[in-house]
C-alpha cells in the first residue's frame, strides 16, 4: 500500500534497511542511521550523509534503548565501539533541530504560517496540507481547528516553545504547512521525532527484537 506523506505517494521502490533492534525491514525514512566515527564512537547521522557503513535503527524510543542496552551497535559494526550514555537523547535533539530548521526554511519560503487566525483562515480556504499543533496546548485549543483529512496530516510532537523557535516567536500553538516545498520532508522528520519521543514503532515492527541471525548492517 502506498503511504501518503505531505501530499506525495510513497511507493514500494523506496530504499529499505533492516533495523538492528527489531529485525524489521522498512523504508529508510522510518529509521535513523548511525555510523562509527574515527574514534570508534557511535554517532547519529540524521541527514544520512556521514561516511562509513550505516547502522540502522527504527525511529522508535524502545528500539533505540534496546540497541544501546543489548550492545547491538557493536554486534552490527563487528567491532568494539563506544556508545554515549545520552545517545537516545542526542538523537532526539538532532531530530528536533532538523524539524525546526526545516520549518524555519518553509516559513521563509512562504509555505508555513503560524497563529490561530492565519491558520484558521487557511484551513477554511482548504489550503492547509498539514496542521501542526503544540503538544502542550490545551484540549480546547487543539479542538479549535480541525486537521485536514489524510495520513500524517496532523503533527503534534513539538512543544509550543519549539514551534515558536521555528517561527521566531516565544510560543506557537497552531501552525500549518502548504503542499509542496519542504512539506514532505518536514512530515518525514516529524514522524521520526515523534517515534523517538513517544515510542511509536514505524511500520508496526516488533519491539521485542530479532534473533541473532537477524542482526546486521546495511551499506549507506
Amino acid at each position: 500500500m502506498p503511504v501518503t506523506r505531505g501530499g506525495r505517494k510513497k511507493t514500494g521502490d523506496d530504499p529499505q534497511r533492516r533495523c538492528i533492534a527489531t529485525g524489521a525491514v522498512q523504508p529508510k525514512a522510518g529509521l535513523v542511521r548511525f555510523v562509527v566515527d574515527p574514534g570508534g564512537t557511535i554517532v547519529p547521522d540524521i541527514a544520512g550523509k556521514l561516511p562509513g557503513r550505516g547502522i540502522w535503527v527504527a525511529a522508535d524510543r524502545a528500539a533505540l534503548e534496546r540497541a544501546v542496552a543489548k550492545k547491538l551497535f557493536a554486534r552490527a559494526a563487528r567491532q568494539s565501539v563506544s556508545v554515549p550514555p545520552d545517545l537516545v537523547a542526542a538523537t532526539e535533539d538532532l531530530l528536533l533541530r532538523q524539524v525546526t530548521g526545516l520549518l524555519a526554511l518553509a516559513r521563509k519560503g512562504g509555505k508555513a504560517i503560524a497563529g490561530y487566525e492565519k491558520v484558521r483562515e487557511a484551513a477554511v480556504a482548504g489550503s492547509v496540507a498539514v496542521l501542526l499543533q503544540a503538544r502542550d496546548g490545551s484540549v480546547a485549543q487543539m479542538a479549535r481547528i480541525r486537521p485536514p483529512k489524510g495520513e500524517n496530516a496532523h503533527i503534534t510532537c513539538l512543544f509550543a516553545a519549539e514551534l515558536g523557535l521555528a517561527f521566531g516567536r516565544e510560543n506557537v500553538i497552531h501552525a500549518a504547512l502548504a503542499a509542496g516545498g519542504l512539506c514532505e520532508r518536514i512530515v518525514e522528520e516529524a514522524t521520526r521525532l515523534a517515534g523517538v519521543r513517544d515510542g511509536c514503532v514505524p511500520g508496526g515492527a516488533d519491539p521485542s527484537g530479532p534473533g541473532p541471525e537477524q542482526i546486521g548492517v546495511e551499506d549507506s
